[in-house]
C-alpha cells in the first residue's frame, strides 16, 4: 500500500457560475482501520482561498500550519490577502523545496480570483500543478471521482445546483472506495458568502 492511500481520503474542487465548491470525506483511517469520523481536510486561507490537502494526515497538518504561517507573513507585508494563484504558486514553491523528502500530500485549491472568476488547481507531492477550468480531484477516490464529475459536471452552475452536484459526486465515489467516506464537508463560496454543510454518509 502507498503511504499516500494509508489514511485514505477523497477531495474535489469544482467551478460554476461566480462560484466554486470544495468538498471532501470525513474518514481519518490507518488502513482499512477507521480512526475518526470527522477528520478535517479543508481549511480556509481566507474568505475567498480554500485549500483541501489529502494524503498522509499528519504530513497534511503540517503542511497546513506552513501555509497559513507564509499567507499571514504576505498579509503583513502587502496589507491584502493572496489571489488564489499567487497562493498555488506559493504551495507549488513550498512543495518543491522539499522535493528530496516530500511531503506526502496532494493539495487541492480553489478560489476566487479577479472579477469574481473562480480559480482551481491540484498538483502532486512535489508541487506539479495541473490546471483545470471545470473540477479537480485528488485523494483514494479519485478515479471514482474523474467519472463522477465528468458525467455530473455542467457549466455555468449556479451556488445550489452546484453544492447538489459536488455532493453527489462525492457521495457515490466515496462508496466505491473502502478507504474513504463516512460523509462529506461541503464548502460552496459565492463573491458575498462561504455556505459550509455536512453531508451525511449512506451508512450514516
Amino acid at each position: 500500500m502507498s503511504i499516500f492511500e494509508y489514511n485514505g481520503s477523497a477531495l474535489v474542487a469544482m467551478v460554476g457560475k461566480n462560484c466554486f465548491a470544495i468538498a471532501s470525506d470525513r474518514r481519518l483511517g490507518v488502513q482499512l482501520q477507521t480512526i475518526a469520523t470527522d477528520f478535517q481536510r479543508i481549511s480556509k486561507i481566507h474568505d475567498r482561498v480554500f485549500l483541501g490537502l489529502s494524503g498522509l494526515g499528519t504530513d497534511a497538518q503540517t503542511l497546513y500550519q506552513r501555509l497559513v504561517f507564509r499567507h499571514k507573513l504576505y498579509q503583513l507585508r502587502e496589507e491584502r490577502d493572496m489571489k488564489p494563484e499567487t497562493f498555488a504558486n506559493l504551495v507549488s514553491a513550498l512543495l518543491y523545496e522539499k522535493r528530496f523528502g516530500p511531503y506526502f500530500c496532494q493539495p487541492v485549491i480553489a478560489g476566487l480570483g479577479d472579477e469574481d472568476k473562480p480559480f482551481i488547481c491540484t498538483m502532486d507531492s512535489i508541487g506539479a500543478k495541473e490546471l483545470a477550468k471545470d473540477f479537480v480531484v485528488a485523494g483514494t477516490a479519485s478515479e471514482f471521482l474523474y467519472g463522477a464529475c465528468e458525467s455530473m459536471f455542467k457549466e455555468d452552475m449556479e451556488p445550489e445546483e452546484l453544492f447538489e452536484t459536488v455532493s453527489q459526486a462525492l457521495l457515490s465515489s466515496v462508496d466505491r472506495d473502502c478507504l474513504s467516506g463516512w460523509g462529506g464537508h461541503v464548502y460552496v463560496v459565492t463573491p458575498t458568502e462561504v455556505k459550509e454543510r455536512i453531508l451525511k454518509g449512506r451508512m450514516d
